[in-house]
């Protein structure tokens, strides 16, 4: 049981062996539900239609929902980043989940991540906006330009997320490239 949690990601040895020990400790029934949990999700859990992030229904709550601002779609990396700006209760468009960034160190190109998905999506769409969440890294970098590239055609708002100095930081230890940012994205207060 050790061996086989230390296969997930950003669980080394010791947290499965606390997760492990734990596991023995825990009721026979709760054992049980926590088994089934994992295997429901893994056969039920599949890709949303329209926004690709994970949803055990054919459409995610997300884009089921017609409240939500259809015609304002923000671009994310994969479903955790997805997950972080629901969080804030702020935003209300809806998803595109690219599920991957450009990286040609890595071998992975347009054609390996949602954006074909993404471009018939606007085809079928009426879009005011498209906001781009990509990360702030080389391979976020190079996919928000990209798809900039892709949308300026179609005469669709094409925004990116404002990035800078982070709250709490302190300015002697930011990098200069992020220190640009900020001072571009600067605003009126």
């Amino acid at each position: 049981m050790i061996e086989e949690l230390s296969r997930l990601p950003g669980i080394g040895s010791k947290s499965s062996q606390r997760l492990a020990f734990h596991i023995l400790h825990m009721p026979l029934e709760d054992v049980k539900r926590l088994s089934q949990t994992l295997i429901d999700a893994r056969e039920n859990v599949r890709f949303c239609k329209e926004c690709f992030t994970l949803t055990d229904e054919e459409t995610c709550p997300i884009c089921a929902n017609a409240k939500r601002d259809h015609r304002q779609i923000m671009v994310v990396e994969d479903s955790r980043d997805l997950a972080a700006y629901e969080k804030t209760q702020k935003y209300e468009g809806v998803y595109h989940v690219l599920h991957g960034a450009i990286s040609p160190m890595q071998g992975i190109g347009p054609q390996d991540i949602r954006l074909k998905e993404l471009m018939q999506r606007l085809q079928r769409q009426d879009v005011d906006e498209v906001i781009i969440a990509t990360n702030s890294s080389l391979e976020g970098e190079t996919t928000a330009m990209y798809i900039a590239k892709l949308l300026k055609p179609t005469g669709i708002l094409t925004t990116r997320i404002a990035s800078g100095v982070p709250v709490g930081g302190d300015l002697e230890y930011i990098d200069e490239v992020t220190l640009q940012r900020a001072f571009d994205g600067r605003t009126e207060i």
